[in-house]
């Protein structure tokens, strides 16, 4: 909601990536991913859901392109651990080209995120190997509270048996509560 008040969007894509740069997929299947998202999108007209094989964001914006008009706008919302990653030399052969070809096609809108201090974002795009994109970047702050939701934090409450009401939206918690419980 927060980044919609800073981008009114015409559509929230959302996207599940079946492939991440530097982590693996833990926790629940894609599959399942995927139902709990349609699920999220469905009272919502204004938004979509997605899959896409790619881990790197030029290349994710480049497939996203691909299925709307000439000079659609691409915002993708981040959080403060992504924007780092997306930043790292070691996923590109060219790290300049390509985070010129993304950031002249498309914005971010980033996150703090538990446990980075809230100025932990700005004081990153201070950065002089992020200044020459950072104006392409704008930046929110999360309450706290909200700033230390994590899949992490989810996966673990749901394997003790603790209610994850507080963490999730309401309309997706009983596919994400098995009989017992857990995780299935």
């Amino acid at each position: 909601r927060e980044a919609s008040r800073i981008v009114p969007p015409d559509e929230t894509l959302l996207l599940l990536a079946s492939a991440n740069v530097d982590k693996a997929v833990t926790g629940f299947p894609l599959e399942r991913r995927l139902n709990l998202m349609v699920r999220f999108a469905e009272s919502r007209p204004t938004f979509s859901v997605a899959v896409c094989s790619h881990g790197r964001f030029v290349d994710k914006a480049e497939a996203i392109r691909s299925h709307y008009p000439a000079g659609t706008r691409l915002t993708f919302i981040v959080g403060f651990d992504t924007l780092v990653r997306l930043f790292d030399p070691k996923y590109y052969a060219d790290r300049d080209a390509s985070l010129s070809a993304l950031f002249g096609a498309s914005e971010f809108i980033a996150a703090n995120r538990a446990p980075d201090p809230p100025g932990a974002v700005t004081a990153f795009l201070a950065r002089p190997d992020v200044v020459p994109y950072a104006y392409r970047i704008r930046v929110i702050q999360l309450p706290p509270e909200i700033a230390a939701i994590s899949a992490t934090e989810v996966r673990a409450r749901l394997a003790r048996g603790e209610p994850i009401s507080d963490l999730v939206p309401l309309e997706i918690q009983s596919l994400m509560i098995g009989t017992e419980g857990r995780e299935g």
